[in-house]
């Protein structure tokens, strides 16, 4: 893989995909089921899905830890899918319910909800507990990936 390349790992079937580093993510598609690569609204992911997207993914995304029980989660989400849709082109949203993915969580040594947790070149870049809204969620992936948002 050179160094304009990143790989991206598609959610929906599990094929490993080869995308130019500068290639809008809402123009690719994966190269074995044809569905777009982009997450304009961010997708549930399991523990088994959120592994290999830790061992294969070098593209950005944000993961949301949450649980279906917690407050601030709820009050995060529309804000969280809100980024989705203005991030897509550079960056992909994920969420892992802490309830239905415990070993997931335990390995993330997460302690509270939520947890965001923003990933590139197949490190983690940046790890804050606590929700975060409007600007302040925005500027946190923008300082975090150094991609900047498209407004809608």
């Amino acid at each position: 893989m050179s160094a304009n390349e990143q790989m991206i790992y598609c959610v929906a079937c599990g094929a490993t995909n080869r995308v130019s580093a500068g290639k809008s993510l809402t123009a690719a598609k994966c190269g074995r089921c044809s569905k777009p690569l982009a997450t304009p609204a961010p997708v549930d992911v399991n523990s088994e899905q959120f592994a290999a997207l830790q061992a294969k993914d070098t593209g950005a995304y944000v993961l949301d830890v949450w649980a279906p029980w917690c407050g601030p989660c709820r009050m995060m989400a529309p804000h969280f899918e809100a980024a989705a849709a203005r991030f897509s082109a550079d960056v992909r949203f994920f969420k892992l319910n802490t309830d239905t993915n415990q070993a997931a969580a335990g390995l993330l040594q997460i302690r509270g909800v939520p947890t965001l947790i923003a990933r590139k070149g197949g490190r983690v870049v940046a790890h804050e507990a606590g929700a975060k809204t409007g600007a302040a969620l925005d500027n946190w992936i923008q300082t975090s990936l150094k991609v900047t948002s498209k407004a809608n």
